[in-house]
């Protein structure tokens, strides 16, 4: 592995300490080099705290180096002034030597002008390194502002004969205590979780994160005609809640908003759509089946994530058909996890 390598892979590391805390902007990773030594790194941390950039200058004990010295980035420096100041207009005031990029910003207000300033300024810019991870890295934030949706996850575990509940949809827990631990850390790391009516009438679930440290997500619920009992965990003012409807719904009330979609045009794709001008960047879709089958179908999903596990139900409630090419396998305590995108 070559030092440009070996820098930046150590920027896309760093990055990746932020997920969960900067949405909906993109995970930032920052090493600062003199002389093949790091004498500085940073990431984004939080969201309208300061950029990736700052705080890797920020950690340098000597900032006369900076002049001869490379900047790793894992995204294109800023050059707008958004919740912080443009980060370009930083290192150019710096005079560093080089900057080697990662992956441009395909955000139409970065776009290319933070690297032409940078090269404007006289700054020797180079990009591309390690583009594909990058990208993978920052899926969630490419998605968002290429489709112009968020990153749709699709979650659930169906037994060894494939189903995901039984028959009468009595609750019934499929996956083992480490794969439900795994789906709460999941949850911390997104912006949002959404669920079916069904699921939220027969198994009253809360959404929230307990078997993990975290943020909790939005939550969200379909209920197209208003008709779930106000009683439910849902609704308990915990945490920020969406209500999709297509019927009149009623005003905003604590922390639940409902949101009333056109009943004559497509659901799913009026849903995503709000989500998007919400600037929610990604979604777990967590069931139910119906749910699950149709976004499936109308091919609105990035990643499919399965727990398979040794219980057998003989009959019940037959998990999504899904067709995909599967990425990873790996042993979750006693369950498989199997994860796919769209072929």
């Amino acid at each position: 592995m070559n030092n440009d390598v070996l820098f930046m892979s150590r920027a896309l590391e760093l990055a990746a300490l932020g997920r969960g805390h900067v949405s909906p902007n993109p995970l930032v990773g920052c090493v600062i080099v003199h002389n093949h030594r790091i004498i500085g790194e940073g990431w984004h941390r939080q969201y309208g705290g300061p950029h990736a950039e700052v705080n890797a200058v920020r950690s340098i004990a000597d900032e006369s180096l900076l002049a001869e010295s490379t900047v790793y980035v894992t995204l294109e420096p800023c050059s707008h002034f958004g919740k912080t100041p443009p980060c370009a207009d930083l290192l150019i005031e710096k005079k560093v030597k080089k900057v080697v990029v990662c992956n441009e910003d395909p955000n139409p207000l970065v776009a290319g002008k933070g690297l032409a300033k940078l090269r404007a300024a006289g700054i020797e810019v180079e990009t591309g390194l390690l583009a594909e991870r990058g990208r993978e890295l920052n899926r969630r934030f490419f998605t968002f502002i290429e489709k112009k949706r968020p990153y749709l996850i699709l979650k659930w575990a169906e037994t060894a004969d494939g189903f995901l509940a039984p028959a009468d949809f009595r609750p019934m827990p499929i996956s083992g205590s480490l794969s439900r631990q795994l789906v709460h850390q999941w949850r911390t790391q997104e912006d949002a979780i959404l669920v079916g009516t069904n699921t939220a009438r027969h198994d009253n679930p809360q959404l929230n994160v307990r078997l993990w440290s975290g943020r909790n997500p939005v939550r969200i619920v379909i209920d197209r005609h208003l008709q779930l009992p106000a009683s439910l965990h849902l609704f308990d003012g915990s945490q920020p809640t969406l209500v999709y409807a297509t019927v009149p719904v009623p005003e905003t009330a604590g922390a639940t908003t409902f949101i009333q979609l056109d009943s004559e045009a497509p659901f799913l794709p009026q849903l995503v759509a709000d989500l998007y001008q919400r600037k929610i960047q990604s979604v777990i879709v967590e069931g139910g089946a119906v749910l699950l089958e149709s976004v499936l179908r109308q091919q609105l999903w990035d990643e499919v994530r399965i727990f398979k596990s040794t219980t057998i139900l003989g009959e019940g409630l037959a998990a999504p058909a899904l067709r995909g090419r599967l990425t990873s396998t790996k042993q979750v305590g006693e369950d498989w996890l199997m994860t796919y995108q769209p072929i």
